[in-house]
């Protein structure tokens, strides 16, 4: 019996013009992956337009729920002061969100699968906004609590359902300039975008929340985000689709065919005469497309049965034995806890240190945004220009391992930046050098995240909306970074950069034993496969 192929490893690259399957319109070279069907609905045979307003309402999502979640990041103080909720308790709070951000998927993420990803993000949004209202009438630790992990449960989606929904239109269609192409082979690249939007988004808030809380009180920061939330609300409502759809292939077929030989070596003896077949938006398609209305349906069919259901709600604790799996999550929760690093002491810094108003404390965090929006286009496009490279350099053959090598350079810039965040503060050294050392933590933060979500779903295609990244290190930092202060700014930002250094630096042991530990997970998880997507998952 033939061995199985290994989970992430396929044919990216055709060097010979021999390899079954479609290519690319416009790099004929390029194997596309996923593989759409002949209907018309299926997402990956939507118009280029039709994914652009999708994909814009992923990102409409995603801005506003983080906008939401964090813009009273820079008025903690005065929210403290006012409502009496300790400083400390309100930065606790925060964790416990975080914590219920990822493993709130648990119970979010397999509803979407199974009832449709458009009604849980109008779910989501609506959650979200009864809770941002609740918030200025909060005047009790308890309560804040309360409020923050259900916010937690309620924006779950914001962590692997986007990445999720953006990878179900990922197809090829012909290039045209400034238009989305949605390549699989470029997934990098839009998950840049969404990662800009996540972090950007979250660094973005507080700057407009400083200067609404000098102008009109800290509990119009919570006014204007939820007035930004529902109109986000009503937008997605309008334009949203729903991209749940049951296709009955896997990858373990796509990696099948491309083993065939293509139709064109079929029929000719020369190699120099093979033409390679490309898929573009001309090719015959079957059936009517849905209407405006039957668009905005809110719920259409079940896409899994109840027992499938169960199973993607416990299933994703069990692909904690893969080790891929967990050091992704691994990965993403070191990369995003930083923020939380960030957020907990801009605030005491600038205030304490440098005297800064609320809208001053604000405006600093512009230095992050823009890191984090600079690291998340050029990451993301920098690892799929290195992935095709390695693949030319393999046969062809792309190993997800092979955009962790970026992962270098984080591990290099990561602690110049906190050192100099916390450490400058400590000697009192110019404001905008703290800028810049934010800055360099948002980008390295961004960067990584980017690399472990497109890591994970690289691996275990099939599988990705059943895994789930959690946030516990972020949990785990807002309760640190309190009394980890205690030491001192020096001591603690010292020891915080050797850490986050330590922590990036394990990329190197998963390049060496990343594909063995595939190879090993490749029974149980294209069991997984048969027994889920195959099944009409």
């Amino acid at each position: 019996m033939a061995s199985l192929p290994i989970p992430g490893s396929v044919v990216l690259v055709d060097l010979d013009g021999h390899v079954g399957g479609p290519h690319s319109a416009s790099h004929n070279d390029i194997i596309l992956h996923p593989t759409p069907s002949r209907d018309i609905n299926d997402p990956l045979n939507w118009g280029k337009w039709r994914k652009q307003v999708h994909f814009a309402m992923l990102m409409l999502y995603t801005l506003t729920a983080g906008i939401a979640g964090t813009a009273f990041n820079s008025v903690l103080l005065p929210f403290s002061a006012e409502s009496g909720v300790p400083l400390g308790d309100l930065i606790a709070g925060i964790g416990y969100m975080f914590l219920l951000l990822g493993w709130g998927g648990l119970v979010t993420q397999p509803l979407a699968m199974t009832f449709g990803k458009r009604p849980m993000y109008l779910i989501s949004q609506i959650g979200h906004l009864g809770m941002v209202c609740w918030m200025p009438f909060i005047h009790s630790s308890g309560i804040w609590f309360a409020n923050r992990i259900l916010v937690g449960i309620f924006v779950s989606p914001i962590e692997m359902l986007v990445e999720i929904s953006i990878a179900d239109i990922v197809r090829a269609v012909r290039r045209r300039p400034l238009t989305f192409q949605f390549f699989a082979h470029e997934r990098g690249f839009y998950m840049g975008l969404y990662v800009i939007f996540l972090v950007g988004g979250n660094y973005i808030a507080p700057v407009w929340a400083g200067f609404a809380n000098d102008a009109f009180g800290y509990k119009w920061v919570f006014w204007i985000s939820a007035i930004q939330l529902a109109a986000g609300t009503i937008i997605m409502a309008l334009f949203m689709e729903e991209t749940n759809y049951i296709r009955g292939t896997s990858e373990l077929q796509e990696q099948h065919d491309a083993a065939a030989p293509s139709d064109a070596e079929k029929n000719s003896d020369a190699k120099d005469d093979v033409v390679v077949h490309t898929v573009t938006a001309e090719r015959g398609l079957e059936g009517t497309e849905y209407s405006f209305v039957q668009k905005l349906a809110l719920y259409r069919q079940m896409y899994t049965d109840i027992p499938t259901l169960y199973a993607q709600i416990y299933r994703p604790l069990i692909f904690l034995r893969y080790p891929v799996v967990v050091w992704s999550g691994f990965l993403y929760g070191a990369s995003v806890m930083w923020y939380n690093v960030l957020n907990a002491t801009a605030s005491v810094l600038f205030t304490e240190v440098y005297g800064f108003s609320p809208s001053g404390v604000g405006l600093t965090y512009l230095g992050p945004t823009i890191g984090a929006t600079l690291a998340g286009l050029l990451s993301g496009w920098a690892a799929d220009v290195w992935l095709l490279r390695q693949a030319r350099r393999k046969g062809g053959v792309r190993e997800p391992e092979d955009r962790l090598w970026l992962v270098a350079f984080i591990t290099v810039l990561f602690p110049a930046g906190l050192i100099l965040w916390g450490v400058g503060a400590a000697k009192q050294i110019h404001w905008i050098g703290l800028v810049i050392g934010g800055g360099i933590v948002a980008a390295t933060g961004a960067s990584a995240a980017t690399f472990s979500i497109n890591y994970v779903l690289d691996s275990y295609k099939d599988l990705g909306g059943e895994v789930v990244l959690t946030n516990t290190m972020s949990f785990a930092m807002n309760y640190a970074i309190t009394p980890w202060l205690t030491m001192g700014y020096q001591n603690t930002f010292i020891m915080a950069a050797l850490l986050g250094m330590a922590l990036y630096a394990t990329f190197y042991p998963v390049i060496l034993f990343g594909k063995r530990w595939r190879k090993a997970s490749a029974k149980s998880y294209w069991g997984y496969v048969e027994s889920s997507v195959m099944a009409g998952h």
